[in-house]
């Protein structure tokens, strides 16, 4: 597999990941455009290998590897992160190289042990703990659950790479392997959608993460997370972005999401967004049918108002709103306000269950409407009004 070449990042660092341009979903999060998992070969007196790939992409990577160093030549293995897209060929690597060690997190000791039952010891590091490799030099910083109890950073102090293991990563699958051979929007929002579907409910663990790390005055001229492309011109960016993401600070936006069989919730969504636009409030409507969970996550992130509405169906909610909030309460979302609405024929139980969803999220509601069969002129106009009301509270919130 000669056409798998790795890629330079510095004098001494390589990438040697794969490109998974057919992955569509990951854990329920939808992938449009594919990911990458990345892995990176750090040159020396003693070759060292930082994280692996999925296992059915060994070729590849073994390919990759190949096209700088013949693999037995490899002395260390180094695992931020035991998830298998990361780990998967670990076991392979340590009983075809024989590595002299291999390195992870006191809870990643443990991970890998439990995932892979592993016939050699994994020496465990500690947070700040830094070791020289032969000629190379690093330091390890402990990420507890960024976004797994094992998930830990490794610092190249010689060429300042920093290995952010799933931190400041996306799901991307491109040819460009840079962040500034990227377009900047799908960039941003590849990293925002990653970051409210994967990082979200560690908010707290990433602003003591950021804080560490700037303690630690460690300079960077490269993030090298293990999806997407490795950062190099808006490193600044990106740790701001996290930064604000995880400070959950609300904007003055509005999200309508709902779901509906006979138009008559689509037409209550469109009055209540309405009178959001007319407020002056930046206001996304996303149909659920044709809108994934996760591209609403992706605009909840920053939402200051969340508003739901359902058809009532079996006594119920329609599927797909108890889908998505089911998935979003296991997000964490903070600093939100809301309001439901629905449509029904006989029973109406919808903007019940949407209220105590939301209500169990700490998510305060400030109005519930429902209208049986199609909504009439009044009640559209309650929706309008439901939606300044909105409006006003937003106004009145968020500076």
């Amino acid at each position: 597999m000669d056409n798998f070449k790795a890629i330079k990042i510095t004098d001494r660092v390589y990438w040697v990941g794969v490109i998974d341009w057919t992955l569509r979903d990951f854990h329920g999060y939808e992938t449009p455009r594919g990911s990458t998992y990345n892995a990176y070969l750090v040159m020396g007196e003693k070759p060292v290998l930082i994280d692996t790939v999925k296992a059915p992409f060994k070729d590849e990577f073994i390919a990759r590897i190949s096209s700088v160093i013949d693999p037995g030549k490899i002395k260390y293995i180094i695992s931020n992160h035991t998830e298998m897209d990361h780990s998967g060929l670990i076991p392979d690597m340590i009983d075809w190289i024989k590595p002299e060690k291999v390195f992870a997190s006191i809870k990643g000791q443990e991970a890998l042990n439990q995932h892979f039952r592993l016939k050699r010891e994994i020496t465990a590091v500690k947070d700040k703990e830094t070791m020289k490799l032969g000629d190379l030099n690093f330091t390890f910083i402990e990420a507890r659950m960024l976004h797994w109890p094992d998930s830990m950073f490794t610092y190249f102090n010689d060429e300042k790479v920093l290995f952010s293991s799933d931190g400041f990563g996306m799901h991307l699958a491109t040819s460009q392997r840079f962040d500034d051979e990227l377009d900047p929007s799908i960039l941003e929002y590849e990293a925002k959608k990653y970051y409210a579907n994967i990082i979200q409910p560690y908010a707290p663990v990433v602003l003591k993460a950021l804080e560490k790390i700037g303690g630690m005055n460690l300079e960077f001229r490269f993030i090298a997370p293990d999806h997407g492309p490795v950062w190099r011109k808006d490193i600044k960016k990106i740790l701001a972005l996290y930064q604000q993401w995880a400070e959950q600070k609300p904007a003055r936006k509005a999200l309508v999401v709902y779901d509906t069989m006979w138009q008559s919730t689509a037409k209550m969504a469109n009055a209540i967004a309405d009178g959001l636009i007319k407020s002056g409030i930046s206001t996304r409507v996303m149909k659920l049918r044709e809108s994934h969970r996760s591209d609403v996550i992706a605009e909840a992130i920053d939402a200051g108002a969340l508003v739901f509405g359902s058809p009532t169906i079996n006594n119920n909610l329609f599927p797909t709103l108890a889908d998505t909030l089911i998935y979003l309460k296991g997000l964490r979302p903070q600093n939100k306000i809301g309001a439901v609405f629905g449509s029904y024929g006989w029973s109406g139980e919808s903007t019940k269950y949407l209220k105590e969803m939301l209500e169990a999220m700490k998510i305060p509601v400030l109005g519930e409407i429902q209208a049986q069969y199609v909504p009439t002129e009044e009640i559209l106009g309650q929706c309008w009004a439901l939606g300044v009301k909105i409006a006003d509270k937003l106004k009145e919130t968020v500076k």
